[in-house]
């Protein structure tokens, strides 16, 4: 339980309607999409930069442990406050889009606005924002930085790195920092702001963002390949990006993510398919992309397409675009339980690391369903259990390790776009030496020497005195 007098304080800072210690509101934020619960000891809602930068004075002044949050989406646990204390929810008042600068093209919002919510905003204005996670309807870009989140046009326009130009942000001791700037090139400095991104909230609580905007395609058009096998379509991957194809993206869907959108869903899918490659294509000219689908047929076929399908209306294209959709929930049908991890590996690789992956399961028993973003290699590895036997779960957790060995042994990455939290927080020993983690290490204590700031998360230390709270 946290002090009387502390929740006094943070009432006399941002207002009584501000701050929350009642089991109901401790309850809502104390899990994300990983169903894993920590209960805060208060709930406190930020309405400026000024009362972010009090707060984290006083809580750094008393040792408590703050978790920053926005919608609370993430898959791994990196808004989840681990160690107590107290939760800084951004969502209610530094929801804001503060310009959109139309000359250069940029945005400047608060780290509680909906990445939706901007990406609407810039097309009323004909400009358009990448980056698109699956929960681009609910999270919030304060979320999408913290974690460096993907999504489904990654392919060709990158994540969300390539588009923070610059941040405003409190460090754990109050001070109000400055990182990057409005300008496309800035190579004064170190790159803080590259540092701040992914970082999980733990160096650092963002208070604003600036983010580059592109003006939208006039144009776009939906595909999907058949190919008979995974191994077929993992090549036309890499093989169709090598000879020119420049897809807004390429989703993957294998054979038993096919199965589940069939039983489960009723979805219309070609019964055949050992797996499929669904996607857009975009561009000022109808031509361009014309003659970018007639490069994706040609290679698809001359590596075992059995069929290529362009979506030609919005109806078709929102058809296609279901199946990939509907991918995560529809596999339920082969366990209670998923393991679902966002590997990434590069892209030459995917043939080899799905073989791979598919073996691990067969090993332990589990039907492994894959599915993702294949275009930039990322794939969702979804190792299926029985979540109410105890040591299904535990091989279930076993074969994950072994898939995580696998991807780094191979140049991947444990996670393209969901982040560490504390899901993967145990397997960073795997991908990191004893240097390179011991640079994390120093770096958040150059930020947050008091370990106040999201404690436990990407494997560095939990907080070790919460006496004081």
């Amino acid at each position: 339980m946290i002090d009387p007098k502390h929740i006094q304080t943070f009432q006399e800072i941002v207002g009584k309607g501000n701050v929350y210690s009642d089991k109901a509101h401790l309850i809502a934020y104390s899990y994300d999409a990983t169903r894993t619960r920590f209960e805060p000891d208060a709930v406190v809602f930020p309405r400026s930069e000024e009362d972010v930068s009090r707060i984290l004075v006083y809580c750094n002044h008393h040792g408590i442990v703050i978790t920053p949050r926005g919608a609370g989406s993430g898959f791994t646990g990196g808004a989840l406050p681990a160690n107590g204390g107290i939760t800084l929810a951004m969502e209610r008042h530094m929801n804001k889009i503060l310009e959109i600068d139309m000359e250069n093209m940029v945005a400047v919002v608060q780290p509680g606005v909906v990445n939706m919510d901007l990406q609407k905003a810039a097309e009323e204005l004909g400009l358009f924002y990448p980056p698109d996670p699956a929960s681009e309807a609910y999270s919030t870009l304060g979320g999408n930085v913290s974690e460096n989140a993907g999504g489904m046009r990654a392919a060709k326009y990158g994540i969300t790195k390539d588009y923070v130009m610059a941040l405003r942000a409190v460090r754990p001791n109050g001070d109000i920092i400055r990182a990057g700037k409005r300008t496309i090139k800035d190579v004064a400095g170190y790159n803080v702001a590259g540092i701040l991104i992914a970082s999980e909230g733990t160096l650092a609580v963002l208070t604003e963002i600036t983010l580059k905007l592109i003006p939208k395609p006039k144009f776009t058009k939906a595909y999907m390949g058949i190919f008979p096998s995974v191994e077929d379509a993992m090549n036309a991957v890499f093989k169709s990006l090598a000879s020119g194809a420049n897809p807004v993206a390429m989703e993957f869907l294998d054979s038993l993510v096919v199965q589940a959108l069939k039983e489960k869903l009723g979805v219309e899918l070609p019964e055949s398919a050992g797996a499929l490659l669904i996607g857009d294509v975009d561009g000022n000219v109808s031509q361009e992309v014309d003659f970018q689908l007639e490069i994706l047929e040609a290679s698809f076929r001359e590596n075992g397409a059995q069929g290529f399908v362009i979506a030609e209306d919005g109806e078709a294209r929102d058809k296609l675009w279901y199946a990939r959709r509907n991918a995560s929930p529809s596999i339920t049908i082969f366990g209670s339980k998923k393991l679902n991890e966002d590997i990434s590996v590069p892209r030459s690789l995917l043939p080899e690391a799905l073989k791979r992956i598919y073996a691990i399961g067969e090993k332990y028993g589990f039907s492994v369903p894959c599915f993702g973003h294949a275009g930039d290699g990322n794939i969702h590895v979804n190792v299926m259990v029985d979540g109410s036997k105890p040591k299904e779960l535990e091989d279930g957790h076993r074969a994950i390790e072994e898939i995580f060995e696998l991807v780094v042994e191979m140049g991947g990455t444990l996670s393209g776009e969901h982040g560490i939290g504390t899901s993967k927080a145990p397997f960073m020993e795997i991908a990191f030496n004893p240097l390179e983690l011991q640079l994390f290490r120093e770096i958040k204590r150059a930020f947050d020497p008091n370990n106040i700031l999201n404690p436990g998360k990407m494997g560095l230390p939990e907080h070790r005195d919460a006496s004081r709270v």
